[in-house]
This record gives C-alpha cells, structure tokens and sequence, in this order.
C-alpha cells in the first residue's frame, strides 16, 4: 500500500493544532514554534505533492479511496488535479507566513489588553484552518468536501470574534462589538450558503446514487446518468450560491470587508488569500465539472455578476478611509476577476483565473501583512493618520509598494499574468464585457497609488517619525513573498505547465473550444 500523502498534508496540521492546543498555558513560546514547525512540515510535504505529480498524466493523481459511510455511498476520496495541487501548494505556503506574522497577535502584552488571551488557541485555530482548506483542494467525494468546505467555518469564526484587530478608532468596548457582529455575520452568510449546498448534495445523491465526483462525472460524459435539465439547473444553483458567498461574488460579498476590517491582518490573511479561493476552486472542480449544461446556461448572469464585481469593489477600493477595508474591497475586484475568467470558457480565461487564485494570495498576503506591520505600530487602521512613513521607515514603505504595485497588475509582477489572461480570454469570447472589465484596472491603479502617497509620501506626520523600520522577523515574512511575485512575474511557466491540462479537462467536460481568431484572408 503506497504513502497516502494526501491524508499526510492534511493531516498533519490537524494533529498539529491539537498538540498545539495542549501546550500548557505557560509555554507561550513554545507554542508558537511548534506551530510554525508543523506549518513548515505541512509545506515540505506540499512540495512532494507537487514534485510526485505529473502535469501530462492522469487527471487525478496521488488519489486515495477507502470506504467510509457505506449505507449512503460516502467514501473517502482523495485525488489532485493541477488546478488543486497549485492552490494545495499555496495554502501551505502561506501558513507559516501569516503565523510568523501574527507572532505576537494573541500576546496580552504586545496588543495592550489586561484580558487574558489564549496564545495556543490562535496558532492551533490557524493550523485546524489550513488542515482543513487542503482536504477540501484535495476531496473528490462531494459529501466529503461538503463536510470540510462548512467546517472551517469554525476556526474562523473564533479568529475573527476573539482575536480581532485592536487598532480601533472607537476603543476597546466598541472594538469588541463589531468584532462580534464581522464573526456572525461571516458565520451566518456563509452557513446559509452552505445550507442551501447541503439540500443540492442530497438531491445530487437522489439523482446519481452516489457522492463520488469522478463517477457522477464520468457517468454525464457517456450518457449514462441522463439528468433533467430543470434538474441539473436547480442543483447547479444551490452549489453555485455556496461558492458564489465564499468567494465571494457580489451581491453576497457584504460579510467580507466586515469580517477583514475586523480581524487581525494575518487572519485576514488567512480570509481571503485561502479560505476564499476554496469557492472559486470549487466552481471549477464541481460546477462546471458535473453540471456543464446549467454552467453554460447561467453563463451570461455570471458573467454580469462579476463584472459588476470587478467595478463596484474597485469604486468602493477607492473611496475608503481604512487602510484594511481598502485591501477588502479590492479583493472583492480581483475575486470578480477570477468567476469571469472561469465562466468565460475559454482556456486562457480559466487558466488566468486559476493563475490569479495563487497570485491574488501572494500579492495580497505580502500587502495585507506589510499594511499589519504598519498599523500595529501607530495602532490606527485609518489612512488620514499617516504621512511620510517612506521617510522613516523606507524598507516598509518599499516592500508597501510593491505589493500595491501587484495588487494593480503591474506588468513584472505575478498577477499581470493571470490578469491579462483573463482579460484575452474574456474578450475572445464576449468582447463587450472585456472591455468594460478593463477599467477595473485603472481603478485599482487609481485606489492603490492614492493609498500610497497619502500613508508614505508627504510631510511626515508626528505620530510616525519615530516608526520603526521593518525588523528581521517581519523581512522574513515579506522578502520571499516580494521574491515569489517577481519570480512568476517574469517566469509563470513552472505554474503554467501545472494547471493548463487540468484546463483543457475541464473545458471538455463542458463541450467548449476556444473560439477560433477572426483573421481577414488575404487579398
């Protein structure tokens, strides 16, 4: 019986965050190393994945299957296509980036707090939060996947409610409430979404018999599960509604610049740069994979719906006066971005689209961090508090920069890849909405360059000329991921070779073909 390797990296950072758990109250420290170590472990074995997989061999690879619930044809299922091991290896990458980064977070003493703040609990939620995103990259039973896709709901929960952001305008107490509303209301959105998944899964069971993807989907190739159309189209809605709120998409995008407000900047990390990318994932992997014909019928809404995305975060990006709420609504933009190039159904846009999944979670995970760094030291969220940070702190201000420089697809850096993809391969096929989807980049040149100059340029304000410049442990944090965007920036191709022939697999399983240049013949 060959390693399960799957089981192996999800795993491990779920025993993790038990042992983590457990480390006595008193060994702080400790439990932050042994977090950081299982974090570090956990990528190690997200490197073999990727190394054992094959780009040009199977769809599914590394696959494991063992009964589990056999009265109701649950199984155990594990398999990795490229789109999965691309987003499995950047879940684990960023880890251990976000716990160095929220190395202090949960410390009475460094937020300021006289409340007694449970250190082992944030670094066990964060590993349970990575253990259980990698299972859900990894599951091919749809009840599986449903179980992990609603469970991380709950580690969420508590890093949002109890270990918020302390910089707040409106003190301690205030601070508290809207933490407590942000978690409840990211709880509930997300829960009905998953509520209304869960009663499509069963309908899903009643149709196929079982819950096993790669079955359900091979039996729709050779015809022989025939589903009704209504049928297909309800079951694909009730999906898409769940992935469409974790994504999220608008008009269920609300909870986000709440819940990211909120939290602190690694959890809010750990919010949109991971837990997020699972419903854009799972748009690829489960509806256009066993609902091809409701996907290409509920096409054009989508198409509107993230185009009305793209621009209205970008509008807000640009109005807003706290610097988290900004990274929030822009990301909102960019997750527009992504549900355009997968239901634009063509390779470019979905291999642009899966590119953006891993280079939005770069960008933004070395801007959100930078941005932490700087408000836990004035202990302000909003951008009229600072001015001339570039003057006292200029390695800060830099490693700021390039990150707002990704965040708005500058070409260099990684997610002008995956952008400018997109936006051939929208308008290949609907021109109209790739034109207008483009002035979302000028709006997000407008929100990221107008964000620097207030924070960094200008007089130095008297709150920050005695800031502190970026310290060993926070260079550590930012180099490599300002190292990881220049690198597929300049040479997507390692990423590229990964994920294009799971692209190709799922535009056949949705009947599509690219549409073919209209060249004007020679004369």
């Amino acid at each position: 019986m060959s390693f399960p390797l799957l089981t192996a990296t999800a795993a491990l950072p779920a025993l993790g965050a038990i042992a983590t758990a457990a480390v006595p109250a008193a060994r702080r420290v400790a439990a932050k190393w042994l977090a950081l170590l299982i974090s570090l472990a956990t990528l190690v074995l997200a490197a073999v994945v990727v190394v054992r997989f094959e780009p040009g061999g199977d769809r599914y690879q590394l696959t494991e299957s063992h009964s589990w619930i056999a009265d109701f044809g649950v199984r155990y299922e594990l398999g990795v296509d490229g789109i999965g091991v691309a987003l499995v290896a950047l879940t684990a990458l960023l880890i251990p980036f976000v716990i160095l980064a929220g190395w202090h977070d949960a410390d009475p003493h460094e937020t300021g707090s006289s409340r007694w703040r449970p250190t082992q609990g944030f670094f066990a939620l964060i590993l349970a939060v990575e253990a259980m995103v990698i299972i859900s990259f990894e599951a091919t039973d749809v009840f599986l996947f449903y179980i992990f896709f609603e469970a991380m709901l709950i580690p969420m929960y508590f890093l949002i409610g109890g270990f918020g952001d302390r910089a707040h305008e409106h003190g301690d107490a205030v601070a508290a409430t809207q933490r407590s509303y942000a978690a409840v209301k990211f709880l509930l959105y997300n829960l009905a979404g998953g509520l209304i998944m869960l009663a499509a899964v069963i309908g899903l069971y009643v149709v196929a018999g079982n819950f096993s993807l790669q079955e359900i989907a091979e039996a729709r190739a050779n015809g022989s599960l025939d589903m009704a159309t209504s049928t297909e189209r309800w079951l694909f809605l009730g999906f898409f509604f769940a992935f469409a709120v974790k994504a999220p998409l608008w008009p269920l995008h609300t909870w986000l610049p709440n819940a990211m407000g909120e939290a602190t900047a690694p959890v809010a990390v750990l919010i949109t740069a991971v837990v997020d990318k699972v419903g854009t994932f799972a748009m690829l992997r489960f509806c256009l994979q066993l609902f091809p014909e409701a996907s290409k019928w509920a096409t054009p809404v989508i198409l509107v719906l993230a185009l009305i995305s793209i621009i209205y975060g970008a509008l807000l990006a640009v109005g807003q006066r706290d610097i988290k709420r900004l990274v929030a609504y822009a990301s909102i933009s960019h997750f527009g971005f992504i549900i355009l190039g997968i239901f634009a159904m063509t390779s470019q846009g979905q291999s642009g689209a899966t590119l953006y999944m891993v280079n939005h979670g770069i960008s933004t995970a070395a801007l959100m961090l930078v941005a932490g760094f700087l408000i836990s030291r004035r202990g302000s969220r909003l951008i009229a508090d600072y001015g001339g940070v570039q003057k006292v702190a200029p390695v800060l201000a830099g490693t700021f920069l390039i990150g707002g420089l990704a965040t708005l697809s500058l070409p260099g850096l990684a997610p002008f890849v995956s952008e400018f993809l997109v936006l051939v391969g929208t308008f290949s096929r609907y021109p109209a909405i790739g034109i207008i989807a483009t002035f979302g980049i000028v709006l997000a040149a407008l929100y990221t360059l107008v964000l620097y100059q207030r924070t960094m340029t200008g007089p130095v304000k008297s709150e920050v000329s005695e800031m502190p410049d970026l310290r060993v442990r926070e260079l550590l944090v930012v180099a490599p991921l300002i190292a990881l965007l220049i690198f597929l920036g300049v040479y997507p191709k390692p990423l590229t070779d990964i994920v294009n022939p799971a692209v190709q697999q799922t535009m056949s399983d949705v009947h599509k073909k690219d549409p073919k240049p209209e060249v004007e013949a020679a004369k």
